[in-house]
Order: C-alpha cells, then structure tokens, then sequence
C-alpha cells in the first residue's frame, strides 16, 4: 500500500463494502494524534519542572513533614493544570472521531444510494425482459391465431357466395387459389377478398346478409369476433402502450372485424348470440346438436 491510499481512508475498500469507523481502524496502522505527543512532552516537562520546584525550594526530605492538607493543596495545584490540558486534548480527540464517524456514515450513505440505483435499473432490466417476453411470445401466438382467423374467413366467404337457387358466385377455380394462397403463407387473402365483396355490395341489407344472412354465416361471423377479441385482449396484457392491439385493428382481419361489429348491433338477437348460432367457440361444443346427442343417449 502506497503513502497516497493510507491517507485516505476507504481508498483501497472494494466496490459495494460499506466503510465503517472499525473497518477504518482494520484497514489503516495505528499512528497516534499529534496531540497525544505534545500532551505527553508538557506532561513530562511539567513533571520535570515540579521535581526541580520541590528539590530546589522544598527539598525532599521536608516534604514528608507537611501536614496532610498541604500536601494535598501542593499536589492540587501542581497537577490541576495537566489535568485541565488532558481535558482539552480530550475534546479535540472526541471531534476527531466525530468527524470520522461522520465520514463513514457519509460514506455509508452513498454506498447505500449505489445500491438503491443499481436494484433500480436491475429492476427496470428484469420487467423490460419479462415485456420483451410476453411479446414475442404473443407474436408466436398471433401467426397461429392469423392463420385460424384467415381458415374462418374463409369458410365465410365460401359460405355468403351461395346465392340461395343453387349458383355459385365465384367459381371452384378461384374458391381454389383462394385456398392456395392460404395454404402457401398469405392468412389475409380471404379478408382482402371479404373487404373487397364489402364495398361491391350496394345496400346495407345485402352486407348484413353476407355476414347474418344465415345461422351458418352467423356461426362463422361471431366465431371470428371472438376470435379476434381474445388475441385483443391477450395483446394488452403484452403491450400496454397499445402498440399491438393497434397492430391488429389496423389489419385486414382487424378491418373485417370492425365491419362485423357493426353488423352484429343489427342481427337478430337469435343470430347475434354464440350459443344459440350453435357453436360455443371457446369450448368447441356443437350447440345445436347437443340435446340430439343427449335424447341418443
């Protein structure tokens, strides 16, 4: 250890220790105050100077043959000004280790604000980890809830384009590459296509009919809502500036999802029900069919 580290104390402490007044008299050499040195050479002197007083104007052999009160008074007087000289170098050595004790309890302090930073920002680290997480896991989610999504437009469309005396709307051919794209990676392709019909259609009955024209319309419709609600709702426990659940109503099934909103307010209540279109799509029960299935039983 270098002169320069021994004189300031807590110097050579290791990172996050906490420096103490004991830690400080461990780390540091004994080196007594100047001030216990220049008590003890006017000690001396003085004692020096009362045997010189007493040899040279009492002498020795007569000090013995005072009374006891002399004495007394002799040894009062002589000593009182050592003792009043130790007192005041008492103080100064108690405001040493005052301001030593300050000190470390400075130190303390910062030590203890370096902590609370750092158990701060190890705080903010492990919630960004744990968003981070959650959103990469809701997009994992999400390509698998786009694809159901894009499944189920699609049986809507196939199903709104029967036009109720046995034509088809659109040929086998296109409902065919329709599938196809889906198949090859383009979710969406069906909800472009439903957005598209949407605006084709001229009167708000022939668009409430597309979506609510028939139970199994309906059944497609509010299985896509419900769909789209719980990726929603998944998206705002992951995200809560909201980024991802705009994401998803600025999509294309995000669109078809707010035109079927619309449409739902105005179904009749029959249709407009989950349960009673025949289909509970969180459970995966076929409604209708349920009391069929218990009257076989």
């Amino acid at each position: 250890m270098t002169q320069g580290s021994a004189d300031a104390p807590g110097a050579d402490a290791a990172p996050g220790r906490v420096t103490t007044p004991a830690a400080l008299d461990e780390q540091l050499p004994f080196t007594p105050d100047w001030r216990i040195w220049l008590g003890l050479g006017i000690t001396v002197a003085w004692l020096l100077l009362g045997i010189l007083y007493v040899g040279s104007s009492i002498g020795w052999a007569r000090i013995g043959e005072q009374p006891a009160e002399v004495i007394g008074n002799f040894l009062e007087g002589a000593f009182a000004p050592l003792a009043f000289l130790w007192l005041v170098i008492g103080y100064f050595l108690q405001q040493k280790e005052l301001s030593q004790n300050t000190e470390a309890l400075r130190l303390q302090f910062r030590e203890i604000q370096r902590t609370a930073e750092q158990a701060v920002k190890q705080t903010e680290t492990i919630s960004a980890q744990e968003r981070h997480a959650r959103q990469q896991i809701f997009l994992q989610v999400h390509e698998l809830v786009r694809r159901q999504l894009g499944a189920i437009a699609g049986l809507l469309f196939i199903s709104s384009q029967n036009a109720g005396d046995g034509e088809a709307k659109v040929s086998d051919e296109e409902v065919a590459e329709l599938w196809s794209q889906l198949n090859q990676g383009d979710p969406d392709v069906f909800c472009r296509r439903i957005l598209n019909l949407h605006f084709e259609l001229d009167s708000f009955g022939e668009r409430l009919d597309f979506f609510y024209g028939t139970p199994i319309r309906a059944r497609h419709t509010n299985n896509f809502i419900f769909t789209v609600e719980r990726l929603m709702e998944r998206a705002r426990r992951a995200d809560t500036d909201g980024i991802l659940e705009d994401a998803i109503t600025g999509s294309a099934y995000g669109f078809v999802y707010r035109i079927a909103i619309q449409y739902r307010e105005h179904a009749p209540e029959d249709l407009a029900d989950v349960a009673r279109t025949g289909r509970d799509v969180r459970m995966g029960i076929d409604l209708a069919n349920a009391t069929t299935y218990e009257g076989n039983a």
